[in-house]
């Protein structure tokens, strides 16, 4: 699989996600479908947004791999999340809203403009209702990402850590039908899966041969296989984050 290639068409990735968190009307659906047509070509390291700038331009990833980071002035860098196709990222609802990180890609991507929707939901919420329940939910769902990134860093093994990135990335890609039943696209090098995680790359690559030992994980070229999901999730303490009424419905 291309990692810049989305298994779906990108408009199909967008709604499929928004949808899990709020009804979308015909009228909704249609303005998503209009986002991604005119997508930019970005090459990997491309600043998507700088600490301490406005966030004023709302924008779609539409295929590829970014982060959000801080880096210490040695070098050291904290990767607090991953923005994934079908994300938004520049979208805060927050009124003149500062960039609290920045973002970059991390490997080549395709972005577009996606003020369209910051508009709808802004100055027509009663005409885009759905959505607009949408995005809020978003905005909880990146903060129980957050808060399940503070405790993968601050309170789990690195075993667990490793399992726990590895479930979540998978939920998330398998929820817009970009995982290939237990199998995902991985293009992210060790040193950036240790960034993420708070270890040495010498640590993270002895826990990845663990979880390769234990036969919870086959990993290739770009790509993780869960071979045994429940079980690593049992080792990672891994649950999905539940954020919204519609998702208690549906679970």
């Amino acid at each position: 699989m291309d990692q810049r290639t989305p298994a779906a068409p990108p408009s199909d990735i967008l709604v499929r996600r928004l949808s899990l968190y709020a009804q979308l009307s015909p009228a909704e659906i249609a303005l998503l479908e209009t986002l991604p047509l005119a997508p930019q070509d970005v090459g990997a390291g491309t600043e998507l947004i700088v600490e301490g700038r406005l966030l004023d331009t709302p924008r779609l990833l539409v295929s590829g791999w970014a982060c959000r980071f801080r880096m210490l002035p040695d070098g050291r860098r904290q990767i607090f999340d991953f923005i994934l196709p079908g994300d938004m990222y520049g979208l805060c609802l927050r009124p003149q809203a500062i960039a609290l990180t920045t973002a970059i890609t991390l490997t080549q991507a395709q972005i577009a403009d996606a003020s369209a929707l910051w508009v709808a939901i802004k100055e027509r919420p009663d005409e885009f209702p759905g959505l607009s329940d949408a995005c809020h939910n978003t905005a909880s769902l990146e903060e129980a990402y957050l808060l399940n990134q503070l405790v993968r860093v601050g309170r789990q093994t690195a075993y667990e850590r490793t399992a726990h990135l590895i479930l979540e990335i998978h939920d998330r890609l398998n929820a817009v039908g970009l995982a290939d039943g237990p199998t995902i696209p991985m293009p992210l090098t060790q040193e950036t899966i240790a960034d993420a995680l708070g270890l040495s790359v010498v640590h993270l690559n002895r826990t990845l041969q663990l979880l390769r030992r234990d036969h919870l994980i086959e990993s290739r070229a770009g790509f993780v296989k869960l071979l045994q999901p429940e079980q690593l999730a049992d080792v990672a303490d891994f649950h999905p984050p539940v954020i919204s009424q519609k998702m208690l419905n549906t679970a």
